[in-house]
């Protein structure tokens, strides 16, 4: 969902030069969020958050009282929300949007950023966080939830705006998100961006039935 040249390749790499405008609390739950996609929560460290996003060691008592539990939720939730705004964003640069053209934006940039220098190393922050905590941290599987619902409700939103009816879009943005993250988990398996292009040229035609032709 994020990342840079220095923690991933792609598109998210403004996301990165942005940093330097920002407050230390928000650079270290930025970092932590890199952490996690790279290497989930056992690897998040905090000390190593704080070095990377070049901020006070004393930031972590002081904004982060809860300790790694309270840095990964956040991290999470900035996750969920950075994904539900890309969306926003990729419907805005498509000339004439439609469901699949969304759904290839979706892919697209974890597409880039497999083909990139950064490779496979990098996977998604949420279902990181997911597979790791989801049965033994409460509050982590609560903040996963937000950043999916959030990033599907996005999702389902944009369809609205397509055309689709509004009593398929939560469906079909739930199609779309798991579709995505599970072709993400077989890429990052195999070394192998097929799963990408086989989702995005499967689900495209089903997509776009589902919105009236214009």
């Amino acid at each position: 969902m994020a990342g840079g040249r220095r923690y991933a390749g792609g598109r998210c790499a403004r996301e990165v030069a942005g940093l330097a405008e920002r407050s230390p609390r928000e650079r270290v739950v930025f970092s932590a969020a890199q952490l996690l996609r790279r290497g989930g929560v056992a690897r998040t460290g905090m000390r190593e958050a704080v070095t990377r996003a070049r901020a006070p060691r004393g930031s972590l008592q002081h904004y982060f009282p809860g300790g790694k539990e309270q840095l990964v939720n956040e991290a999470v939730d900035w996750a969920g929300r950075y994904a539900a705004r890309r969306v926003e964003r990729f419907v805005a640069g498509l000339g004439t949007p439609s469901p699949s053209g969304l759904f290839a934006a979706m892919v697209g940039q974890w597409t880039e950023e497999f083909e990139s220098e950064a490779g496979f190393a990098g996977g998604c922050p949420v279902a990181a966080a997911t597979v790791d905590s989801a049965d033994t941290v409460a509050s982590t599987r609560a903040a996963a939830a937000r950043a999916f619902d959030g990033w599907r409700a996005a999702v389902a939103g944009a369809l609205h705006a397509m055309g689709v009816p509004e009593t398929r879009t939560g469906a079909l943005a739930t199609l779309m998100v798991s579709s995505l993250e599970g072709a993400l988990l077989l890429a990052r398996a195999t070394h192998d961006v097929r799963p990408l292009h086989d989702v995005v040229r499967e689900l495209g035609p089903l997509l776009d039935a589902a919105a009236p032709e214009g």
